[in-house]
């Protein structure tokens, strides 16, 4: 009996032995997503006193989040790795300089951030863009390493050669392994399927399926490179649609391998991490607001959450005073190159506002995009229309949600800068590679009534399906529609004119041959040009000159900003924007634009009925709402008949 109760304690003891020999390894990861190039405190950034604190509202800032990072590092004895998931560039003035200076990826690196993932929007400025950006950055200072895995270069055509030599040399990469102390992380990013479709100037550029390129990498990572830990940078995002899991989720169930997830493009809130089988998920909001911290510990190779926390990026935190002093001395390059030629300066008060100009990331009508669309047809006017002319005045503008990026705050001052008005409209650029100016460049073209019908269309059938991005804001008319009525065919009323002078009903039937000029920026008039595609012909638009000649090619079509030099110089949405902005009355007194009372609340421009009543159904219908109409009456007396025919029988 006492030596089974040895044998019994010396097992006990060696097991207890044993598991302290196994190792427990423990990894910070500080994660960022979807920085967008707002490299300083807002809204406004005009507010913004990064050395400082307890004196400014504002949210974000790189040099406070450089900060974080930094007592993060020190606060931990562990390995501690920094990473990004995507989009750190489009958002604001610095970005305009991207290409030359390739500042965000310089300063990411100066941050301390190891690895980031290519966004969407790091394609803006196309694949030629995207290169030039990552080899100015290459050239001038550290960076991170840049991941981006699913990506496919195109043999034919010369637009993504420069990207394919990036990747030649190295700078950018499809996988990559850092070691930190004794745990080896392997690294891969992709982008994925929403991003791609909204990253039209991406092309030739185009990605392979995320799931099967994921499976490769975790196979080469796991492997090839012997990993401990598997690190996914996606830019594929957690929004959820029709009950079904969001792309991270997804590839988190089918890919077995990936430890963590560093999620981005969906600028999801996640207050806590997710867990998929396993793979841990992350998202650290959007713009810098916050920063997130996972603490993991790694046992049998297997990584656990010890502990999670996300930063507030706000004033209570002192800005880097290293980082703030590099984004300073490029405010000056942007005057310079960018700002000059219109005579803006960066913190150029342009005007004045006594409340918040709203920005809502929903499928209706709010100020801000009131505002916008009400710019655009004023600047394209100023440019375009001919007084002794009166077809070639502009009556209507359309501008999608999903270009419209931020809000504009009254802040302390009230007073609105140039910088802060830009973010409110930061994308975009020409078509052609002889305009690859910042910003969008304005069209003007003409259509029928009944195709500013099928336009508005998208608000109300294609949103509802597609999101909120695809929902449009109108200037130069209003509209009602009933949101329970035939897809493609909601629209009840549209009404041309505005606010001040009034409105007028619009004939849209097919008996109207009238032509209207509209304007649009070019990336929204190509989306109209070919909505026709999307919806089987249904939605067809053919964008005309004045005498009804189909466009073929939109830029053609681009306003002519200067008509005395050679070329096209097109107009720029943005800044007429600030233009626009600049004309609004002085009523204080103090030299100063106020922006008009007028856009502190909806205007009324969209207004959705909904109704069920079969009058407001088939009211003013198209053939669509009377070829469902007439489906639905032969089903009913096809059902009729059946249930005759059966009650005939029973009774027999």
């Amino acid at each position: 009996m006492k030596t089974m109760l040895r044998m019994t304690v010396i097992l006990v003891v060696l097991f207890i032995a044993s598991q302290s020999l196994i190792a427990v390894e423990r990894l910070t990861i500080i994660h960022t997503n979807d920085l967008h190039s707002e490299l300083m405190g807002f809204p406004p950034s005009i507010d913004y006193t990064p050395h400082t604190t307890g004196d400014d509202a504002t949210t974000g800032g790189w040099a406070r989040i450089a900060t974080i990072i930094n007592e993060t590092k020190k606060s931990r004895t562990n390995p501690v790795i920094v990473l990004d998931a995507g989009d750190y560039t489009m958002g604001s003035l610095f970005h305009t300089i991207c290409r030359e200076e390739g500042l965000e990826l310089r300063l990411l690196g100066a941050m301390g951030y190891d690895a980031v993932g290519v966004g969407n929007h790091e394609f803006d400025f196309m694949p030629l863009g995207l290169a030039r950006m990552l080899n100015s950055a290459h050239n001038k200072g550290k960076i991170p390493l840049v991941l981006l895995s699913n990506a496919i270069t195109s043999n034919d055509s010369p637009r993504d050669d420069l990207l394919e030599v990036i990747y030649q040399k190295n700078i950018i990469r499809t996988h990559a392994v850092i070691k930190r102390g004794n745990i080896t992380i392997g690294l891969f990013a992709l982008l994925g399927v929403d991003a791609a479709e909204v990253a039209p100037f991406a092309s030739p550029v185009k990605f392979a399926d995320r799931i099967e390129t994921a499976k490769k990498m975790v196979s080469v990572l796991r492997n090839q490179e012997k990993a401990d830990v598997v690190i996914c940078l996606s830019h594929c995002g957690l929004t959820r649609r029709g009950g079904k899991d969001s792309e991270d989720e997804e590839l988190a169930r089918k890919v077995p391998g990936i430890d963590v997830i560093v999620s981005g493009h969906t600028h999801t809130k996640l207050e806590q991490p997710l867990v998929v089988d396993g793979t841990i998920i992350v998202q650290a909001w959007e713009y810098g607001k916050r920063v997130g911290v996972l603490d993991l510990s790694i046992e049998n190779n297997t990584p656990k959450i010890e502990r999670y926390a996300y930063h507030t990026v706000d004033d209570s935190i002192v800005g880097d005073t290293s980082i703030q002093r590099i984004i300073d001395q490029h405010i000056a390059i942007i005057e310079k190159s960018i700002l000059a030629p219109y005579a803006f300066t960066y913190r150029m008060i342009v005007a004045k506002t006594a409340f918040d100009i709203p920005y809502e990331e929903k499928a209706i009508e709010y100020p801000m995009g009131n505002l916008i669309a009400d710019a655009l047809r004023w600047y394209a006017n100023k440019y375009a229309f001919d007084e002794k002319d009166p077809e070639t005045k502009i009556v209507v503008a359309v501008e999608s949600s999903g270009i419209i990026r931020n809000p504009l705050s009254k802040g302390k001052s009230g007073n609105l800068a140039v910088c802060d008005i830009f973010k409110t409209f930061p994308l975009g650029i020409g078509f052609t590679d002889a305009d690859d100016a910042i910003g969008y460049p304005i069209v003007t073209v003409y259509v029928t009534a009944e195709e500013i019908k099928k336009a508005l269309e998208v608000l109300t059938t294609v949103a509802p399906l597609k999101g909120n991005s695809y929902f449009l804001q109108v200037s130069g008319l209003k509209i009602t529609y009933n949101p329970r009525r035939m897809l493609f065919d909601r629209v009840t009323g549209i009404w041309l004119g505005d606010e001040q002078s009034g409105y007028e009903p619009l004939d849209y039937s097919s008996r109207n041959r009238k032509l209207y000029r509209i304007a649009a920026n070019i990336y929204n008039a190509t989306f109209l040009k070919i909505i026709g595609r999307f919806t089987s012909g249904i939605l067809t638009i053919v964008p005309k000159d004045r005498h009804g000649n189909p466009i073929d090619d939109l830029n053609k079509a681009i306003i002519d900003r200067d008509s005395k030099t050679p070329g096209i110089q097109g107009l720029r949405e943005w800044a007429g924007i600030i233009e626009y902005m600049k004309t609004f009355p002085d009523t204080d007194g103090d030299g100063i634009p106020d922006v008009p009372e007028h856009y502190r609340e909806k205007l009324g421009r969209i207004i959705a009925e909904p109704s069920i009543n079969p009058i407001a159904l088939l009211r003013g219908g198209s053939w669509l709402t009377w070829s469902a109409f007439g489906v639905i009456v032969v089903i009913i007396a096809l059902l009729a008949g059946v249930i005759v025919f059966v009650v005939s029988k029973i009774r027999r």
